[in-house]
């Protein structure tokens, strides 16, 4: 089954046409889409989305851009929000210091509600994570020591050492189109040593579109480029990649009932 783990219909770059796009995306083969959170401000688009749609689900959080505006947040509040129909993660949450556009100690204070509420729930934890492997590991590490929950490194583009201490800690991991770009052998490097039976694929539409179609909007419908690419870097076939992320995908997010022969 062609899975598409990461999206964001919700965004406005889809305003003319998204209908059209998920039209696009089931004529491609793509079986099941993940919609996911990047802030509670819009958690009701992408909840409607979900709920709208057989074949999308969808996750609830706050991304760390969007940190500075919910240092309030509560567990509590995720929780609730995760008891909905069709909710299925915890996220997309966690460090960017790359861009700082949220302060890096409200960073990881958020990141740490999300956490709690994905222990809480038993529901997967959507990982990002950019320019902040000590911190992210050193949190990865204290939390899970306090208890148990399950995680995903989202469009995983971070160094060797955070992704073995992930790949210890029991991570999934997600591959992008970034994959696919001339420049990141250095990523082609990490995947090849990823956990084989805890890899998935994922556009992140409308960013990161994969090569054919790099500098363009990314969409659900290109996420067969990923898996393709995928396959090339662990020497898998086509039948094979696809198998091996999808028995991945349903470990991973196990709320989603899984279809009869996928």
């Amino acid at each position: 089954m062609l899975i598409d783990s990461h999206v964001n219909l919700h965004a406005p770059q889809f305003d003319e046409d998204r209908d059209a796009v998920i039209a696009r995306a089931r004529e491609a083969g793509v079986g099941m889409m993940v919609e996911i959170s990047d802030r509670l401000a819009t958690f009701e688009a992408t909840h409607g989305l979900a709920m709208a749609h057989d074949d999308i689900w969808c996750t609830v959080g706050v991304h760390p851009h969007e940190a500075r505006h919910y240092e309030d947040l509560i567990v509590e509040r995720l929780v609730a929000l995760a008891a909905r129909e069709k909710v299925v993660g915890i996220g997309e949450c966690g460090l960017d210091f790359h861009y700082d556009l949220s302060p890096r100690e409200v960073q990881a204070a958020v990141f740490r509600v999300h956490i709690e509420a994905a222990r809480r729930t038993g529901l997967p934890l959507v990982v990002h994570t950019r320019e902040a492997d000590e911190v992210m590991g050193q949190i990865l590490r204290e939390e899970m020591a306090a208890g148990p929950f399950k995680l995903l490194m989202h469009c995983y583009t971070s160094g060797p050492e955070l992704a073995e201490l992930a790949a210890e800690l029991g991570a999934w991991f997600s591959v992008s189109g970034i994959a696919t770009f001339k420049a990141a052998e250095d990523v082609r490097a990490v995947i090849r040593d990823m956990p084989g039976d805890r890899i998935i694929v994922e556009t992140d539409c409308p960013y990161l579109a994969p090569v054919p179609h790099r500098g363009r909007r990314n969409e659900p419908a290109y996420v067969g480029h990923v898996l393709d690419k995928l396959g090339e870097i662990r020497g898998w076939s086509r039948e094979e990649a696809e198998a091996r992320t999808t028995d991945a995908f349903f470990a991973l997010f196990d709320r989603i009932p899984r279809p009869e022969g996928a």
